[in-house]
């Protein structure tokens, strides 16, 4: 049997992009920082986003039933460490510029891309809960570096543009 915690370890050497997952309606407004979100097919676009079962903001993504995905830049690394911290939700919203597409999920204003979805299933898988989620919208900025994590330190990735 594979311990947790050398799961965990390996896993660290898995280059993720950073990104912060969004949520508003009923439940209130929410978000928290995923690299667990993917690309199940184009046609019908659709993405795949987990979450951990225990994180505050989950029984909200379960009621509201819409997410962004907002792809983050090099610039976005202190909203990433707002969204991951403890601090309330409330507080989390106070980084960043914050607007919205079409299911009036909170959408950063210059995320590299935002991925606007309806959580059409939902997955329960140990610790964490599955969401498949249609893309209805698409925002993209002009960044062109992205922010990754790997080895458990936030990474550069892309051609830095001349200002």
């Amino acid at each position: 049997m594979i311990e947790a915690t050398d799961y965990r370890s390996a896993m660290s050497l898995l280059t993720g992009a950073v990104n912060v997952v969004t949520t508003t309606g009923v439940s209130g407004r929410h978000g928290f920082t995923a690299s667990a979100v993917c690309s199940i097919t184009d046609t019908p676009p659709t993405l795949l986003v987990c979450m951990n079962k225990s994180a505050r903001s989950h029984p909200h993504f379960i009621a509201n039933k819409i997410l962004t995905v907002n792809v983050l830049g090099v610039h976005h690394q202190p909203i990433s460490s707002a969204f991951s911290s403890p601090i309330n939700s409330e507080e989390r919203f106070q980084y960043g510029d914050w607007t919205e597409l079409k299911t009036g999920a909170p959408v950063l204003a210059d995320a590299l891309v935002s991925f606007d979805c309806q959580i059409e299933q939902i997955q329960e898988v140990g610790t964490h809960t599955i969401f498949i989620c249609p893309i209805v919208a698409i925002g993209q900025s002009e960044y062109a570096q992205g922010l990754v994590y790997f080895n458990r330190a936030y990474h550069h990735v892309g051609l830095a543009t001349a200002a």
